[in-house]
């Protein structure tokens, strides 16, 4: 911003110079131009004159001599002729009998004044052609033409114009430095604001701007911080809810559990589907809360990101997703679906850790497997890409199966927190809803993005993308062995994700609509 409007000020600044000094150069040059024209034509009337003289006394000796020492003495030679052309005098060098000279006294036997019009330049050179009739009235006597050499005036031009250009350029220079100190004082505190306004739109605390510049910004800087403080308290005491209420109902849920672990032994047969009830309960209960819990990790992570180049964050997308083949395959094939793995030779780098990426794909996975039924095939990729084109911006995780899928209207609100698909709850399939929406708040943190699209003929297409890294960086905080999540045991023999119970055991076990 602070470059566009130094570059406006600095166009306005030059557009205001120039319409000074342009006009400024043109009235030197034409005012010089001036006085050279009065100069030689006040010489001309006093050749004219003594010209005048000479043909009523009949002698011509004066104004021959007065023409002879103004040639010596100026360098500019003279004609002077009679009423029948008879040369009186001719000096420098210049004849009567030259075509431009012959021209010029024809005119002046005319009783016809030739004075040169056009301005001169600091660039002109050469000589001006003047001439005069001799003679009072109507009566013409003779004729006086001069030959004035224009290389002074264009010197004492090329001065006053170097003057004028010199002066222009100081006031440019000044108003220049004056724009620069005036944008600073006007932009600056704009700078502190969008950057201000940039971290309270990723949720994270936003700077103290620092008042300054003109009263309405300073105005508006305060009024700022004062709002961003409010806003700030409220997230910030939202994302401690969320994560308080998860944190301290895990000890009232785990002794829930084992009461009513311990009343199972004294139950009567009829209570068997009651307890089993209960428990399912109970464990819907204890994912919803790693799932809140996870999703408030997420979008505080991804509010970060958003305020930092994530540079900190790399791995190949190839090792994650053999990774995550190995550890749900054997999930898969319990759940009656095959699980097949498309991936490219060479690495993939991501810009994210392979714990985010591993997690990601777990919530891919375990939605596929839950929901797309018995005997489906599901099938993990790995490539580069850009979207819904083929490119090299991105680095994308696509899974893929031939299940029920989505329809056009329920893809759309896949990604909404706790929503889950009328078949989903008609079949009571375990889950929360809150899947998709932690592995696009992980997404969004990197500049990525999660694409729902429908499978052809059937099934559902979802792919993670992530934008490439440069080869050669850092790995992510975890090797891409271990499985994106923080607690937990699974059945696939890796550390659990923080927001499922699957038997995958990461992130994915929080399950979504489908």
């Amino acid at each position: 911003m602070r470059t566009r409007v130094q570059a406006a000020l600095l166009l306005f600044v030059v557009i205001a110079v120039a319409a000074f000094a342009v006009p400024l150069l043109l009235f030197t040059a034409s005012d010089r131009t001036q006085q050279l024209v009065l100069a030689r034509s006040a010489d001309l009337d006093r050749f004219a004159a003594l010209m005048d003289q000479a043909a009523a006394t009949g002698d011509t000796s004066a104004v021959a001599a007065e023409a002879r020492r103004y040639t010596a003495l100026y360098g500019e030679p003279l004609v002077v002729t009679d009423t029948r052309r008879r040369t009186v005098v001719q000096t420098g060098g210049m004849r009567a009998a030259d075509p431009a000279v012959a021209r010029l006294l024809d005119a002046a036997l005319r009783n016809q004044t030739e004075h040169p019009s056009a301005a001169l330049r600091p660039w002109s050179r050469g000589y001006r052609m003047f001439a005069e009739p001799a003679g009072t009235g109507t009566r013409v006597s003779g004729a006086v033409v001069l030959r004035a050499s224009v290389g002074t005036a264009a010197d004492e031009i090329t001065r006053r114009w170097a003057a004028v250009l010199a002066g222009a350029a100081l006031v440019a220079v000044a108003c220049a430095v004056l724009a620069r100190a005036a944008t600073g004082w006007v932009v600056s505190p704009l700078r502190r604001l969008d950057r201000a306004v940039g971290q309270l739109a990723a949720g994270l605390p936003p700077e103290q701007t620092r008042a300054g510049g003109p009263p309405e910004l300073r105005q508006l800087a305060i009024g700022f911080n004062r709002m961003a403080r409010t806003v700030t308290a409220a997230l910030e005491q939202q994302r401690r809810l969320v994560a308080d209420t998860s944190h301290q109902m895990r000890n009232p849920m785990a002794a829930l559990r084992l009461r009513v672990d311990a009343l199972h032994t004294h139950l009567a047969p009829s209570g068997e589907r009651t307890y089993t009830g209960v428990t399912t309960e109970l464990d819907r209960l204890e994912t919803l809360l790693d799932d809140l819990l996870a999703l408030a990790t997420a979008e505080h992570r991804a509010g970060e990101l958003t305020v930092t180049d994530g540079s900190g964050g790399h791995c190949d997308a190839v090792a994650v997703a053999a990774d995550r083949h190995r550890l749900w395959k054997p999930v898969a094939e319990r759940a009656g679906a095959r699980l097949t793995l498309t991936s490219t030779a060479s690495p993939v780098p991501a810009a994210c850790t392979d714990r985010e990426l591993a997690q990601i794909a777990d919530i891919l996975l375990d939605n596929a497997i839950k929901y797309a039924g018995e005997g489906a095939e599901i099938s993990l990729a790995c490539a580069t890409g850009s979207g819904s084109e083929p490119g090299p911006g991105f680095a994308v995780l696509t899974v893929t199966d031939d299940g029920p899928g989505l329809g056009t209207d329920e893809l759309a609100l896949a990604t909404t927190r706790f929503w889950r698909s009328g078949r989903q709850r008609e079949n009571r399939t375990a889950g929360t809803g809150l899947g998709l929406a932690i592995a696009e708040q992980l997404l969004a943190g990197r500049g990525g993005r999660l694409e729902l699209t429908a499978a052809r003929p059937r099934g559902l297409r979802a792919r993670a993308l992530v934008p490439r890294a440069a080869p050669g960086g850092a790995g992510g905080a975890s090797g891409p062995g271990r499985p994106g999540g923080v607690g937990g045991t699974s059945d696939a023999g890796g550390t659990s994700g923080q927001s499922g119970t699957s038997d995958a055991g990461c992130a994915g076990g929080s399950g979504d609509a489908r």
